[in-house]
């Protein structure tokens, strides 16, 4: 009796082991989250770390202006447990790829609780989609992703918070070195020319204005008088410093700049991350990849 009664312990010991080890794991499984572009891909990663298995729809150099989704985003999202996009109209096709998928789940709008930037266009007012370009606004996305997160993984919570708080002092330190790098910079020198006007937030940041041909899509074609119009005001104000962005066709900056004398100063990230291995790979080497581009050129 007494080996009957030793065995049945041992037996519901081993069961009991065998459930809870099955939740532990369970727990650790990544959740399935999907991010719009590469920008709050990296975000999300920074944040999720490991506990995220993370599909990214449009990835560095892709332009989510024009993108194009596919039956794969489709799979993609029906399957995540977590949506993540920008917001303020930057993904004007992911209504569409939500509702081809099927998806009912949660989805976080990193943009929420930002203040946007409007621009008078021809007459209409456009909302600024590209709020990631100011660091403060940054910490407001990487606040909305941990709690999103922990929203659908309250076992990760924790772990959110403290990666979302190490990653919060990143962004602090890089902010710091943005303000000092402009502030090096003379008055009369801050002004630059771009693809399209995606650095508008950057610039009622942190002081260095930003004109392009294009409006804050690279869907919009810029017109002859546009062109014109900018062609004069280069030359009014004696602007010298052109950059081309990884989305964007150069071919427009270049008859700018063969109409106007000056040159090209490099390469700004603007609406997507370089890959891995380039010069903006995450979105803190972004940030500090375009500082430096720009003080080279306009400290000269």
């Amino acid at each position: 009796m007494k080996t009957r009664r030793s065995f049945l312990v041992s037996m519901l010991a081993a069961g009991m082991v065998g459930l809870f080890g099955s939740a532990a794991a369970q727990a650790d499984v990544p959740i399935k989250v999907v991010a719009s572009f590469s920008i709050l891909g990296d975000m999300v990663q920074q944040v999720g770390e490991d506990r995220v298995q993370l599909t990214t729809l449009v990835g560095p150099d892709g332009d989510a202006h024009v993108y194009q989704p596919t039956p794969a985003d489709a799979r993609a999202v029906a399957e995540t447990q977590l949506l993540i996009v920008n917001g303020m109209g930057f993904e004007g096709w992911m209504d569409r790829l939500t509702e081809a998928s099927g998806y009912k789940g949660q989805v976080v709008t990193a943009t929420t609780g930002v203040e946007p930037l409007a621009i008078e266009d021809h007459g209409d007012s456009e909302i600024d989609p590209h709020a990631w370009q100011s660091l403060a606004n940054a910490r407001i996305y990487v606040r909305n992703i941990a709690d999103g997160l922990a929203a659908v993984d309250p076992a990760g919570a924790k772990t959110y918070r403290s990666n979302a708080a190490h990653y919060l002092k990143e962004i602090d330190a890089i902010e710091a070195q943005v303000r000092e790098a402009v502030a090096s910079l003379p008055a009369e020198r801050r002004k630059v020319v771009t693809s399209h006007d995606a650095f508008g937030y950057f610039s009622a940041a942190y002081g260095i204005e930003f004109l392009a041909p294009v409006g804050f899509s690279t869907e919009a074609e810029a017109s002859a008088g546009d062109v014109a119009k900018l062609i004069r005001q280069i030359e009014q104000d004696k602007i010298t410093a052109f950059f081309v962005e990884n989305i964007s066709d150069r071919r427009l900056i270049d008859q700018i700049v063969r109409e106007t004398g000056a040159r090209i100063g490099g390469t700004l990230y603007s609406d997507a991350l370089s890959g891995a291995d380039g010069p903006a790979g995450t979105y803190l080497g972004m940030m500090r990849h375009n500082i430096k581009t720009l003080v080279a050129v306009l400290g000269v």
